[in-house]
């Protein structure tokens, strides 16, 4: 008997043991968006996730040989995640027949090297045209329709208001999503998902095949519209004046609702953005010169297409997933010369209607008005990622300037592969980013944080944090030694409130001055000033400067020739 109850007893601490053990483990849960104060985060595994990316070129993750020797240089670049293509013509060459082998070689590259992945789908559309679809697609267009343009004449694109190309798409994505699930849904290698890549329309402001020019003629949809008056208050300025100069109509024509489409006229401006433009200056560009209609129009069309192949991936595996722009410019600024209907700042609000499945609207963001932009794509609760973009020191400013200013979720620079390995300004810049990265994390929407941009011949530039005014200028001297690398022409301040009177700054090339925003007969000193860097998210001071390091006692300088932090705690005299 006693071996009897020894054995019971030993049984019952088994399973209560293992009970224990069970509601102690962490629940594996795919990577979500989650909101912290205004910000929104990419959490993994648990933990908000700072995307220091890099984007391969387009044909790059077509080949593991390709890859192969890659990987390690993309890790010595100091990059956390890889933007790799996944095309529909290579994993459905044949209609139902899929073929993940490549898929499968990616995934197992990028975690064999500690690297996460954001995977984009180059399904219908890429870059305004239709040439990642498969062979089956592209040579039976009876089935599957293009776009047709003002003369009849068909475009190289399929057209968005074909529900066969829609639905074939969706088809092949929800595959795609479906095999993701099963060879990564425990290990989240894979992020994000970029659904098409810079869709919209070139060559025309809008598509003229029959289907089009019936539905264009027709009413607005009223789910489009019901949409609007129920976020009447909170459109974006530019779209909003649009439908007010319209006298704000509730149904009718897309022309009635939204003006005029495209003016009857042969001769086209060939310049009509001209630098600097300002936000007003872009909202009348588009409603005297843009004919908005035909945008709106091919907005809504291409967002319900791709909102319908996201909802059908999310269906298989829903992690977050979104749609990237390619964005006006100076010489290209009317609907045609970029692709008109994609998600540019304008048409925001007709995407979200359109697409809800789809939880970022990015930037491709080339173009020299990088503040403005980032401005733009944050209204309407749009959070920040930008897929492609430059690299070099203007790109890590860009980079600690987006974190910074505007909580963005991820950075990555186009053509990654091109400048990968070796001790390149990108490389250093983002080796700088990662160990500030728990530490931007913990501010994201907490209003504690905030960053300027600085360039060589530019103005300084002030920004208020807490109870202060801090200005910050470039500075060109490095104090380093002669051989150190040249100051570049654009730079990054970052600005963190750890406390009422405590700041941490990171930067380089600038000189950083503090006053009193609340009460300016005080003069504000600096109490103690600390160099150091973070390790782990933990702070580890260097040394304590004064005196020279900082000039006249009132300002922090940061060397030219390298990244740095400081920490300085203020005090104020009279």
């Amino acid at each position: 008997m006693k071996h009897r109850y020894s054995l019971i007893f030993a049984v019952g601490l088994a399973i209560t043991v293992a009970g224990v053990a069970a509601q102690t483990k962490p629940v594996v849960s795919p990577p979500v968006l989650q909101q912290q104060g205004t910000a929104r985060q990419l959490i993994v595994d648990g933990k908000p996730f700072l995307v220091l990316g890099g984007e391969l070129n387009n044909s790059s993750a077509s080949s593991l040989d390709y890859l192969k020797p890659l990987w390690p240089r993309l890790g010595a670049t100091h990059l956390n995640t890889v933007l790799a293509t996944v095309s529909w013509e290579l994993i459905e060459p044949e209609e139902g027949k899929f073929d993940f082998k490549i898929v499968d070689g990616v995934i197992e590259g990028a975690h064999a090297n500690n690297l996460h992945l954001v995977v984009l789908w180059f399904g219908s559309w890429k870059n305004g045209k239709s040439t990642y679809q498969p062979l089956w697609v592209k040579t039976h267009q009876t089935r599957f329709p293009l776009v047709q343009n003002e003369q009849g004449k068909s475009l190289n694109t399929l057209t968005p208001l074909s529900g066969a190309n829609r639905d074939a798409d969706a088809r092949a994505f929800a595959a795609f999503m479906r095999h993701l699930r099963e060879v990564d849904g425990t290990k989240h290698t894979v992020l994000m998902i970029q659904v098409e890549n810079e869709v919209g329309l070139l060559e025309d402001s809008r598509d003229y095949s029959p289907t089009a020019n019936q539905a264009f003629a027709g009413p607005v949809p009223k789910e489009l519209m019901d949409h609007l008056q129920q976020h009447k208050d909170a459109l974006v300025s530019e779209f909003r004046d649009v439908w007010a100069a319209n006298g704000f109509k509730t149904a009718g024509t897309w022309t009635e609702v939204f003006g005029p489409g495209k003016p009857a006229r042969k001769e086209i401006p060939v310049r009509t953005l001209t630098p600097p433009m300002t936000q007003e200056e872009h909202e009348t560009a588009w409603r005297n010169l843009y004919w908005p209609a035909d945008e709106i129009f091919m907005a809504w069309h291409y967002a319900r297409y791709v909102g319908k192949v996201a909802e059908a991936g999310k269906a298989e595996y829903n992690i977050p997933m979104y749609v990237n722009a390619w964005l006006q410019q100076r010489d290209h600024a009317w609907p045609g010369t970029y692709p008109c209907g994609g998600p540019v700042p304008q048409v925001i609000n007709v995407w979200q209607a359109g697409a809800p499945a789809v939880d970022i609207l990015a930037p491709d963001l080339y173009v020299p008005e990088f503040e403005e932009l980032c401005a733009r794509f944050t209204r309407a609760g749009n959070p920040l990622f930008i897929p492609e973009c430059h690299a070099e020191a203007r790109g890590v400013a860009n980079a600690i300037y987006a974190f910074g200013k505007h909580d963005a979720i991820g950075y990555s620079p186009f053509g990654i592969d091109r400048s990968a390995g070796g001790e390149t300004e990108f490389a250093r810049g983002y080796e700088f980013l990662a160990q500030l990265a728990p530490l931007i994390l913990e501010h994201q929407g907490k209003g504690t944080m905030t960053a300027v941009l600085l360039e060589r011949d530019g103005k300084p530039q002030m920004v208020r944090l807490g109870n202060y005014q801090i200005e910050a200028r470039y500075s060109g001297r490095s104090f380093g030694p002669a051989t150190a690398s040249p100051a570049p022409d654009c730079v990054a301040g970052l600005f963190i409130a750890a406390g009422p009177d405590d700041f941490v700054i990171a930067g380089r090339s600038m000189n950083v001055f503090f006053t009193a925003a609340d009460d300016p007969s005080t003069s504000v000193g600096l109490g103690t000033v600390d160099e150091g860097a973070y390790e782990g998210g933990r702070w580890v001071p260097g040394r304590r400067l004064n005196g020279d390091e900082t000039p006249e006692w009132k300002a922090l300088r940061f060397r030219a020739d390298n990244y740095g932090v400081q920490r300085v705690k203020l005090y104020r005299y009279k």
